[in-house]
C-alpha cells in the first residue's frame, strides 16, 4: 500500500482524486486549509464520501505553515500537490497572494519533500502557462511562454522550481499542465457551473467578447487518468506535459449546448473580453499520449451530461 499525500485534497480535481487511490487501497492523507475563496461546506461534501474510509485522513493546515507541514505523517511516500490560489481576474486583483501561495507554498512543499526523502513529487501546473502562445496545438516542447496574468506566471515559476528540486535533490518532478477542467463538483466560479445556474435560473450569461474564443474542455475521469500515469512515471527525473482534450469548444457554442441540455433558451449578456485572458486554448497531448498512455475517452457531450445529471441531484 502506497501512502499519498493529496494538498488540496478537498477541492474539486482532489477530491476525486482521493476517492480514487482510496478505490485502489492505498493510504491517502489530504492536506488542505478550505480557502474562502469558495465555500468550506462544498469542499466538506466533496470529501464527505472519503472520510468514511479507514485509510483516509483530512489534516486542515496551510502550505504556508511550516508548523502544519511538520505535523503530517512520516510514511508519506508520494506528494500530489494541487493546493493553490486559483482564477486569472483575481490573481490581477491581488498578485501578491498568488505569488505567495503558488510560488512560495509549491517551495515549502518541494523542501517537505526533500526533508522526509520523498522520491515522487506531483505538481498540478495549468495550461494558463502557455499565454499568448500563436503556436497551436501547444505543446510542451515550445520555449514560447508568454504568460498574460500574475496566475499563469506564478505556475510557470513553480515548475522552474520543480526543476531545481529535481536536479539538485534527485527529486523527481511530473508537472502536469491542465487544460479547462470539468465535470461533477466543477467550482461554482467556472464557466460551465456557473452558466448551469444563470441559464436555470432565467438570468443573463455573460458572453465575454463575439463568443468565437475557445477552451479545450477536459473531463474529470481523464483528468484523473492521467494524474494516476503520472504518478507511476519513473523513466526521467523531470518531465512537463499536457492533460487536455486536443477538442476546443467555442464559448457561444458552449453556451447554445448547455441551453439545449437544460431546456431553457439563454439569455446573454455580451461583455468585453476580461483582461488576462486568452483567445484560445488548445493542448497538443501527444507526448501524454506516448509516455503515459494518457487518451481521454470523454467527449465533451457526454462530460457535460454527466456535469448537468450531477447538478440536478446535488
Amino acid at each position: 500500500m502506497v501512502h499519498y499525500l493529496v494538498t488540496g485534497g478537498a477541492g474539486f480535481i482532489g477530491s476525486h482524486l482521493c476517492e480514487r487511490l482510496l478505490a485502489e487501497n492505498h493510504q491517502v492523507t489530504c492536506f488542505d486549509n478550505f480557502d474562502p475563496f469558495y465555500s468550506s461546506e462544498i469542499k466538506k461534501q466533496n470529501i464527505s464520501f472519503c472520510l468514511r474510509h479507514p485509510i483516509f485522513s483530512l489534516i486542515e493546515g496551510d502550505i504556508l505553515d511550516g508548523e502544519s507541514l511538520r505535523k503530517l505523517p512520516h510514511s508519506i511516500d508520494s506528494v500530489v500537490h494541487i493546493a493553490a490560489k486559483a482564477g486569472v481576474v483575481p490573481s490581477i486583483i491581488d498578485p501578491e497572494a498568488y505569488l505567495r501561495v503558488n510560488v512560495l507554498g509549491t517551495q515549502n512543499m518541494l523542501e517537505f519533500a526533500r526533508n522526509r526523502q520523498i522520491r515522487q513529487f506531483i505538481f498540478a501546473s495549468s495550461s494558463s502557462v502557455y499565454g499568448e502562445n500563436p503556436e497551436r496545438p501547444w505543446s510542451e516542447e515550445s520555449l514560447v511562454l508568454n504568460p498574460v496574468n500574475p496566475y499563469a506566471s506564478s505556475k510557470i515559476c513553480a515548475e522552474l522550481l520543480g526543476h531545481v528540486y529535481s536536479h539538485l535533490y534527485n527529486i523527481r518532478f511530473i508537472a502536469l499542465r491542465f487544460f479547462t477542467v470539468f465535470g461533477p463538483r466543477q467550482r461554482p466560479d467556472l464557466a460551465i457551473h456557473k452558466f448551469t445556474d444563470l441559464i436555470s435560473q432565467g438570468r443573463p450569461v455573460p458572453m465575454r467578447g463575439d463568443g468565437s474564443s475557445s477552451r479545450d474542455y477536459t473531463y474529470i475521469d481523464d483528468i484523473i487518468e492521467g494524474i494516476i500515469a503520472a504518478m507511476k512515471y519513473e523513466t526521467t527525473n523531470f518531465e512537463i506535459f499536457n492533460l487536455g482534450n486536443n477538442k476546443p469548444v467555442a464559448l457561444h457554442e458552449l453556451i447554445d449546448l448547455l441551453g439545449t441540455k437544460i431546456g431553457k433558451q439563454p439569455l446573454i449578456e455580451k461583455l468585453p473580453m476580461s483582461p488576462g485572458e486568452v483567445e484560445t486554448t488548445y493542448a497538443d497531448i501527444s507526448k501524454s499520449a506516448k509516455l503515459l498512455g494518457y487518451h481521454p475517452a470523454t467527449t465533451f457531450d457526454m462530460g457535460l451530461d454527466s456535469f448537468i445529471d450531477w447538478y440536478k441531484g446535488k
